[in-house]
């Protein structure tokens, strides 16, 4: 196995698949890198560098007692990015991982080594409500997931393909990815899982938005139930000045599994235009 060391020393797991332009793929909130699985062979394929980790505390990576902060999250992608020497790098991230990909624009752009961005299912830009984010989520919403995963994690993950993949809707996925999903998030621990939901909810990424200077593909299912469109992506696209927004009908959170084949196709051609 293959791993790097981020600057405050926490052990990373990555794998590095295919030749030709780098696509580094950013998981989402509790999953491993295993979540690229149907977007990795496409992509390495079709001619593209495939880079997937395992974010700081999950899976095959090192459980580090802090660090799920958006600053030192992003850090680590740098880290990263710095270890294979990619560059002319695009950066594509799911729901968590579009805050990973967001903030390492804003503290690691200037240095050019990323070129394009994708966010996928975005929680940008601020999920918390406040007096100037009247349409966010109230604090007692942190509150009550945070007590539905310490009371009974294993019931909280199961009772998330619902609304993660839009089942009651039709999207099309099998009982075993359902399966192999709710057990991926069950591997990363209580306390991490806790503390990068507190992390989604908290910060703030209107200010990083608007400054992001390269392309950028927003992709959004209409019945994302975890990340609204209206607060989420619709937004997020409003605000970063080079972006195109594409909104998959009928499409939940979890479209990297249940919309594969649309998002492998869309992220060949943003990737390669």
């Amino acid at each position: 196995m293959t791993y790097f060391t981020t600057g405050d020393g926490i052990r990373l797991f990555y794998e590095d698949w295919g030749h030709g332009r780098p696509i580094v793929l950013v998981s989402t909130w509790a999953m491993s890198s295993g979540m690229w699985e149907n977007q990795v062979p496409f992509l390495a394929r079709h001619g593209l560098r495939c880079v997937t980790y395992d974010r700081r505390g999950t899976r095959r990576s090192d459980v580090a007692s802090d660090g799920y902060d958006f600053d030192t999250l992003a850090d680590d992608t740098a880290a990263l990015i710095d270890h294979l020497g990619l560059r002319e790098a695009t950066l594509v991230g799911h729901s968590m991982g579009t805050g990973e990909v967001t903030r390492y624009m804003a503290r690691h752009g200037a240095e050019g080594k990323a070129t394009k961005i994708a966010l996928l299912s975005s929680i940008t830009p601020c999920v918390r409500w406040s007096e100037d984010n009247p349409d966010g989520a109230p604090e007692a919403a942190y509150e009550a997931v945070a007590s539905q995963i310490a009371g009974d994690r294993a019931r909280y993950w199961s009772s998330w393909p619902g609304a993660l993949f839009g089942t009651h809707l039709g999207n099309p996925i099998s009982a075993e990815a359902i399966g192999w999903a709710v057990r991926d998030a069950m591997e990363t621990p209580m306390m991490v899982t806790l503390r990068t939901w507190h992390s989604i909810f908290h910060t703030d990424f209107r200010a990083d938005l608007p400054g992001l200077t390269v392309p950028a593909l927003i992709v959004h299912g209409s019945a994302d139930q975890n990340a609204i469109p209206s607060l989420t992506g619709r937004r997020t696209a409003g605000l970063i000045p080079d972006s195109v927004y594409k909104e998959y009908q009928g499409a939940g959170h979890g479209l990297f599994i249940t919309h594969k084949d649309q998002l492998n196709d869309d992220l060949l051609a943003f990737v390669k235009g």
